[in-house]
């Protein structure tokens, strides 16, 4: 099927940076984006759209969330992140069972398309039941099952995540024609050891054909880089560097605390940092360095965190923070412009996941688009520069259109591949379930 969107304003890419076409022309051929232009193409198409009033813009890619977590969303607030994760996360995800995390992720996944979020980067138990989801859903997704060890003697042999992990690999990296790619992971430094992490290399070091990619938590609270330290006598950086964990493409949530020579090593390794602004403002992790990272040349994507930590999965709003925490905190109101922060959102998220054919609109790209609404809105009025409304002004209610591989999964307010009354009840029965024992 073929469909023109007419009468819109455009996002778009040319020359390795954005520009916006007034008034355009987005032709969609099956699930790909085959005509952009400023005047109507001379093809026929299928059907034909008025977007008059709305921005198509590249779908924003979330590079970092934990999506069953919206089942614990608030709870644990004000608390540092080691006592947050230990004493309420952990307890609590224990008692999670499968049907759970299944209504968690649909939860969150709901919440993501109706906000814009085209495809997300996740960490979080049983990862097949994302991925089953997501066959009639139709998100794209990279998916993980990270290693945890925290016995310095366990035999890694008996560590049954990494067993699981390479066989999450193996059977579904690559299904849904692409959409799902499975990653390797590492939860964190201080969640593993040596030991482990040694033999889990080295099990994964004959995948680094398969177009692998490695995600993880890095250097995320100024405790967890001081502990390092005092553990290995170097830093969260430098031990994954020491690792081998870095022969892989590493996209790393947090990086807070970071030094020269961390950010070295990681430009000269590739790896991509995701930035998470609000997660780590709420539990009071720190300011972690984006603007000399962007400078140096290091990719840098942005991400929610989980529910938990944030308390939404809304990307329009990471974008908002990503840039007036910045400027503020360094009191320079041009060090973090709003062509960068779209760019975290979505062509450097599209590089962190490995995926070559999203991110922008061009011509060739994969259909992951959606429409910002402008109109009749009292705060998406006067609208002089369309970059600076989409990182300032909108809300991710502001989304009328969300698309995945030229397939309309969210249109103004209704969903097309989820039934949003089945999702609410099940998270419903998952939380009364959950919290059974401590009503």
């Amino acid at each position: 099927m073929t469909r023109l969107f007419v009468n819109a304003d455009i996002l778009a890419w040319k020359d390795d940076g954005f520009i916006t076409i007034k008034n355009g022309y987005l032709g969609v051929d099956g699930d790909t984006i085959c005509y952009v232009g400023e005047t109507a193409p001379a093809e026929k198409y299928d059907e034909v759209r008025d977007y008059s009033g709305r921005v198509l813009m590249p779908g924003l890619i979330n590079c970092h969330c934990h999506a069953p977590m919206v089942l614990l969303r608030g709870i644990g607030s004000d608390l540092p992140l080691d006592r947050w994760l230990f004493e309420k996360m952990i307890p609590i995800e224990d008692r999670l069972t499968r049907e759970e995390i299944a209504a968690g992720n649909e939860l969150a996944m709901m919440e993501m398309i109706a906000c814009g979020t085209t495809s997300y980067s996740d960490m979080y138990m049983q990862p097949d039941t994302a991925i089953k989801s997501n066959e009639t859903i139709g998100m794209k997704m990279n998916q993980t099952r990270v290693l945890q060890s925290f016995d310095p003697n366990e035999d890694p042999k008996n560590n049954f995540r990494i067993d699981e992990s390479i066989a999450f690999f193996k059977k579904y990296h690559g299904v849904q024609n692409g959409r799902v790619r499975f990653d390797y992971s590492i939860h964190a430094e201080y969640t593993t050891n040596d030991r482990a992490t040694r033999a889990y290399v080295e099990r994964i070091r004959p995948d680094m054909d398969k177009d692998v990619m490695l995600q993880l938590h890095l250097a995320e609270t100024e405790k967890e880089t001081v502990e390092c330290i005092q553990r290995h006598g170097m830093t969260p950086v430098a031990w994954c560097e020491a690792m081998g964990l870095f022969d892989f493409p590493t996209y790393a949530g947090h990086c807070v605390w970071v030094n020269d020579d961390d950010l070295k090593i990681m430009k000269n390794r590739g790896v991509s940092v995701v930035h998470n602004p609000t997660s780590n403002m709420k539990l009071g992790s720190g300011y972690a360095p984006v603007p000399k990272m962007v400078e140096m040349g290091i990719n840098v994507a942005l991400g929610t965190d989980g529910a938990a930590s944030n308390n939404n999965l809304n990307m329009f709003e990471e974008m908002h923070l990503a840039a007036v925490l910045h400027n503020g905190y360094h009191r320079d109101p041009t060090i973090m412009g709003p062509d960068t922060v779209l760019r975290m959102a979505t062509v450097n998220g599209a590089r962190a996941q490995g995926r070559s054919d999203t991110g922008t609109i061009e011509v060739g790209k994969k259909a992951d688009i959606i429409a910002v609404d402008f109109r009749n809105k009292a705060h998406m009025y006067p609208a002089f520069d369309i970059k600076t409304m989409l990182v300032y002004s909108a809300q991710g209610s502001d989304v009328s259109l969300t698309m995945v591989d030229g397939k309309i999964l969210y249109e103004d307010g209704k969903f097309f591949t989820l039934d949003p009354q089945r999702v609410l009840r099940n998270a419903r029965a998952a939380v009364k379930e959950l919290y059974r024992e401590e009503a």
